[in-house]
């Protein structure tokens, strides 16, 4: 049986802060306490939380710091992170050790995780979400990564391993950052968390209301007829007032319930009784969406770029993004062919459970953590 070791986990966003990439390393995190590991993260504070607290056998340390949004963090509000948790560090460890450190993102956290192996000895492994990776995010960092390069190489060359949810953004590592050895590991789910229920003439699309995400496509598609079902959209975000005004012109009914906690009843509620999902975005890592979705057993509409298709695999409809006549064909045809959409939607379910279920992903990651 391998050793116990402690890990100390590090990452600005963790639940109930941050997007896809925050539910991803609770779950690790998790699923090292399942294998019987030890595991401290270090990570944002934010109004109204404690500054310390065990959940499901984690031991999560909230540092004080700036940060105006839950569900989004600007540059500087990281730069206020890394500054609080270097100093919560140097106390914490003066009476804690660690075998590893499971950094998540390459920057900002991967800084923290350099100098405390330079300081400490503590090897660290990193996973890379995206947006710490130039040229993957159009709308977000672009100023930010004109002068990140050299502080991405130096992070990466010193790391025991790198791991990417994604074969697209391991590539792009490799483009952008050097030709570092990229372990892929898809991001996952337990299948017991999304269950398909009873479907109603919804068609739903969630996350971050952001002109990349496509949402603007989408009402584009529904608007020209009242095709019978109702379109969803849950999410908060800068294009939220274009949004609704665009909908004014939609003959197909559009509701808008902004941002929901997808821990919550009213979201599983929605996602479960959900037929189709839509989520026809210009760039995407290994959507948390899509998996939750699929589990879900919505019938999937996705991009043909980016990281959609790896996830989707054959268990859904691939179209390209910003393609709002294919968008309207494919959601015809499936309105007019129930049969599709329930056959979609129990491939997508399968898929999960024999492929992207984080009971068996998470001994990748213990793998690359040392076994």
């Amino acid at each position: 049986m391998p050793k116990a070791k402690k890990i100390l986990m590090l990452n600005y966003e963790f639940p109930p802060l941050g997007g896809g990439a925050s539910p991803v390393s609770y779950e690790i995190a998790k699923g090292y306490i399942k294998l019987g590991h030890e595991v401290s993260v270090i990570t944002m504070h934010y109004k109204g939380l404690p500054e310390y607290e065990e959940k499901e056998g984690i031991s999560i340390h909230r540092v004080k710091c700036l940060r105006t949004k839950k569900e989004l963090c600007h540059p500087w509000e990281q730069y206020t992170y890394l500054r609080s948790a270097k100093k919560f560090l140097k106390e914490h460890l003066k009476t804690n050790s660690y075998d590893i450190c499971h950094c998540h993102f390459i920057i900002p956290t991967g800084i923290l995780a350099l100098w405390l192996k330079k300081k400490y000895g503590i090897p660290y492994i990193i996973t890379s979400h995206g947006s710490d990776v130039p040229n993957y995010n159009p709308d977000r960092f672009k100023l930010m990564h004109k002068f990140t390069k050299p502080t991405l190489r130096k992070i990466c060359k010193n790391a025991k391993a790198i791991t990417s949810p994604s074969k697209y953004l391991a590539e792009l590592i490799k483009k952008e950052i050097g030709d570092y050895n990229v372990k892929v590991i898809p991001n996952g789910i337990y299948p017991d968390k999304f269950t398909p229920k009873k479907k109603k003439k919804i068609i739903l699309s969630t996350g971050r209301l952001l002109p990349r995400k496509g949402f603007q496509y989408l009402i584009q598609a529904v608007s020209d007829k009242d095709y019978g079902y109702e379109v969803h959209i849950a999410g908060d975000g800068p294009m939220m007032p274009e949004l609704k005004e665009m909908v004014k012109k939609s003959k197909t009914k559009i509701v808008f319930h902004g941002w929901i906690d997808n821990n919550s009843k009213e979201y599983k509620d929605l996602l479960e009784s959900s037929s189709i999902y839509t989520l026809v975005s210009e760039k995407e890592n290994s959507s948390i969406a899509l998996l939750e979705a699929m589990s879900a057993g919505c019938t999937i509409i996705t991009s043909n770029i980016s990281g959609c298709p790896e996830t989707i695999g054959n268990a859904g409809i691939i179209i390209e993004p910003r393609n709002i006549r294919q968008l309207r064909e494919q959601i015809n045809k499936l309105i007019k062919n129930p049969n599709k959409i329930k056959e979609y939607g129990k491939m997508a379910r399968q898929r999960v459970l024999n492929e992207l279920d984080w009971g068996k992903l998470i001994e990748r990651y213990d793998e690359v953590a040392g076994g």
